[in-house]
C-alpha cells in the first residue's frame, strides 16, 4: 500500500488541463470531416448522408456523422480531409441570441447538477460521459456534478434518438426540474436519430420532445466536447460550431 502512495506523490496530478489549457495528447478526439472537397462522389460513401452535395462542392452534416471514416479512407477518390478538435458544442437557434439574465447568471455561475437521461442510447455515448468522472477528465473540479433527480438538476444532458419508450420520461424529466435549466443534446442519435431514427421506434432528435440549449454532435463525441458543451451551457465557454452543417462557401468567406 504504502509503494501506490509514494508512487502517486511522484506522479502528481494527471487531469487533463483543459478548459485552461488546449488538450494536445493524441486520441482525445477523432475529429470531424471538413468540407470543400470537388469529388461530390465522395458523398454517395456516406451511409448516413451527413455529407451533401452542394454548388460543386461537399458540405458536412455534423449531425449526421458517425466517425466511420469512410470518406477519409477511401482509396477509389481522394479521401475528404479531417480536422481535429473537440470543441463541438454550440448553443442552438433558440439559445443563441439570448443573453442570460441575472438569475440565469446567478445559478449557472456556482457549482451545477447534471441529470442524465438515457432516451435509447446504443451505451456508446454513456460510456463517454462516464469518463468524466474519471480522474483524467475529473469535471467536479470544474464544478459539474450528478444527481439522481431531476427535481435538483441545473442541466439535462440527454443522450439517445428518444425511443417511443422514452418520450414521456424524458419529458417528465424535464417537466421536473426547475428554472432557469439547460438540456444539452449528446451524440448523433440526440441531434437527428442518428443510425436508429427516425424510424417506427426511434425519434429524429431531443428537440422533437424538449427545447435544447446545447448540441454537440458525434458518434460518440469524446468526453472534451462533452465537456465543453455543459461549458457552453453555463456561458462559460463560447460555442465551438456556428451550426450543424458546414459548407464551403463559409469557409471561403472566413479565410478572405
Amino acid at each position: 500500500m504504502s509503494h501506490w502512495v509514494l508512487k502517486g506523490l511522484k506522479t502528481g496530478i494527471k487531469s487533463t488541463r483543459y478548459p485552461e489549457q488546449e488538450e494536445t495528447r493524441p486520441g482525445v478526439s477523432p475529429g470531424l470531416p471538413s468540407p470543400g472537397s470537388s469529388f461530390v462522389q465522395i458523398a454517395d460513401i456516406c451511409p448516413t448522408g451527413a455529407l451533401l452535395r452542394e454548388n460543386n462542392h461537399i458540405a458536412v452534416d455534423y449531425g449526421r456523422c458517425v466517425h466511420c471514416f469512410r470518406c477519409a479512407r477511401t482509396t477509389d477518390l481522394p479521401p475528404l480531409a479531417w480536422q481535429s478538435g473537440y470543441e463541438w458544442g454550440f448553443l442552438s437557434g433558440e439559445t443563441a441570441g439570448d443573453a442570460p439574465t441575472n438569475l440565469e447568471r446567478r445559478t449557472f455561475g456556482r457549482s451545477l447538477h447534471v441529470h442524465l437521461v438515457d432516451a435509447g442510447d446504443c451505451e456508446a455515448c454513456l460510456s463517454e460521459i462516464t469518463q468524466l468522472n474519471n480522474p483524467y477528465y475529473n469535471m467536479h473540479r470544474l464544478g459539474f456534478f450528478v444527481t439522481p433527480t431531476p427535481r435538483s438538476a441545473d442541466v439535462l444532458l440527454v443522450v439517445g434518438p428518444v425511443t417511443d419508450h422514452t418520450r414521456q420520461p424524458l419529458q417528465k424529466a424535464y417537466d421536473a426540474m426547475p428554472t432557469p435549466k439547460r438540456v444539452v443534446a449528446v451524440g448523433a442519435c440526440a441531434l437527428s436519430g442518428g443510425v436508429f431514427g427516425p424510424s417506427f421506434i426511434a425519434g429524429s432528435g431531443v428537440g422533437n420532445v424538449v427545447p435544447v440549449d446545447v448540441l454537440v454532435p458525434g458518434c460518440p463525441p469524446p468526453p472534451l466536447a462533452i465537456l465543453h458543451a455543459l461549458l457552453v451551457a453555463v456561458d462559460r465557454k463560447p460555442s465551438g460550431l456556428k451550426t450543424l452543417s458546414a459548407r464551403f462557401a463559409e469557409e471561403n468567406v472566413e479565410a478572405g
